[in-house]
């Protein structure tokens, strides 16, 4: 065990991530030496950022948890908190099954570590971070909570009601962090479209991406985790006008059945999705959409399915992931449908889906062969440097292996002629 060492482990999603990265901050300012995700955890306090979405993503938290409990035992290392979304859905559980763990916090609650182990919270350093990601690229979270209510979704009974960050922060947070070298900003929200809407009744996410737009330095802005319904249309103007803006868009759909639409709470219709989709990529020419799908939920039929995937086949979208419904407690569908899908029936229709969504990619990706494209490099990798493209965002999309006779420094942006191309990489040349 090392003294005045901070282990910080952060299990699901980026705007977790952002979180860990704020407390890093905090432990750092205290003096002490902090790692994230370290492959050696040896801390004096470890701290595990818990996810509690769906069941695959407690079960890690917890299999994470117990494998701690056992290294404090055995005096590797000292005291164990535990944080995050898991402990925020669960807590009252979870410190019954989990006797080995010191302290439970909640997803809005973690300040309160740095008081109880006698520290004292810098306020001066509120909307700091420190990045556990690649210094030129960061994500910034512009809100918490969700007001959809979509009918499988504990989100906002993890989190709560739709909470907007004020927009002059969120601009000072980006201003402060393109002045350290970030050049790439990864926008993130449980729901973008949303913004601003409760705190001063309108949609004004095309403003705050144009002022981010604004800042020197920031190369590229992404967007993640859009809503279709009230979509903000100001927003393609922006993407299309604006060079620093990627022509990308996570924007989950879940389904196209109108009947599952239905059931899932979703407030869109099939038409009006492929309306949203047709003036997406007319008013903003070259965009690569992300979404999610959900098979599984419950009373989706053979012929729900049959339509989902028609649907892919024909719309084709740019990236695609897809997930089976999970059975989430207090959640509508929870209290009020069964699960009525048995897993093997899941599973294969997500195999379907993603093979299907595979053969599409691969298509995607070759058309590329011969471009040249505008590719940040992020880390060396054997003789290859590794990289992404504006429609590429980190860990979840393909990335680009460049040779080149020349040293390439990481964070720094080239033009690559894309020369083979597989479903999963480009390969290419400066």
């Amino acid at each position: 065990m090392r003294k005045n060492k901070v282990d910080i482990i952060t299990l699901g999603c980026s705007k977790n991530l952002v979180d860990s990265e704020q407390l890093m901050c905090q432990f750092k300012a205290s003096g002490y030496t902090v790692a994230h995700d370290p492959d050696r955890v040896n801390g004096e306090i470890v701290i595990v950022n818990t996810c509690g979405f769906i069941g695959a993503a407690q079960e890690e938290s917890v299999n994470m948890i117990l494998d701690l409990e056992e290294a404090k035992r055995k005096g590797r290392i000292g005291k164990l908190f535990v944080m995050g979304c898991l402990s925020e859905r669960f807590m009252q559980d979870l410190k019954r099954e989990l006797p080995g763990v010191d302290r439970f916090y909640g997803k809005f609650n973690w300040k309160n570590v740095l008081k109880d182990i006698g520290k004292s919270y810098h306020s001066a350093l509120a909307n700091e971070r420190l990045l556990s990601t690649p210094p030129h690229y960061a994500w910034l979270k512009i809100a918490e909570g969700c007001n959809r209510r979509c009918s499988y979704c504990s989100i906002p009974i993890i989190t709560g009601k739709y909470k907007s960050r004020p927009m002059d922060e969120i601009v000072s947070e980006a201003r402060l962090m393109a002045g350290r070298g970030v050049r790439e900003l990864q926008v993130i929200a449980q729901d973008l479209t949303y913004y601003g809407l409760d705190s001063c009744g309108r949609l004004a996410l095309p403003e705050l991406v144009e002022r981010l737009s604004d800042i020197p330095g920031i190369e590229w802005i992404r967007l993640h985790y859009a809503y279709p319904v009230r979509f903000p249309y100001a927003l393609l103007r922006v993407m299309r006008e604006r060079d620093n803006v990627c022509k990308y868009l996570d924007i989950a759909l879940q389904h196209v059945s109108d009947r599952i639409l239905k059931l899932m709470h979703r407030r869109i219709t099939r038409l009006e999705t492929c309306e949203l989709i047709e003036r997406i990529r007319e008013e903003v020419p070259g965009i690569h959409l992300r979404t999610t799908f959900m098979v599984g939920h419950p009373g989706e039929t053979e012929d729900d399915f049959d339509e989902l995937t028609a649907f892919v086949e024909k719309t084709r979208f740019e990236r695609m992931g897809a997930f089976a419904y999970s059975h989430e407690a207090e959640t509508w569908s929870y209290l009020h449908y069964k699960d009525d899908i048995p897993d093997e029936i899941k599973q294969r229709r997500l195999d379907t889906l993603m093979s299907m969504q595979q053969s599409i990619a691969a298509g995607i990706s070759e058309a590329k062969t011969g471009k040249i494209l505008k590719t940040v490099i992020d880390r060396r990798e054997g003789d290859y440097y590794v990289g992404r493209t504006e429609f590429d965002s980190p860990e979840i999309d393909p990335e680009v292996f460049v040779k080149s006779d020349r040293r390439l420094r990481v964070g720094n942006f080239y033009s690559v002629l894309i020369e083979e191309a597989d479903v999963f990489e480009l390969y290419g040349k400066v």
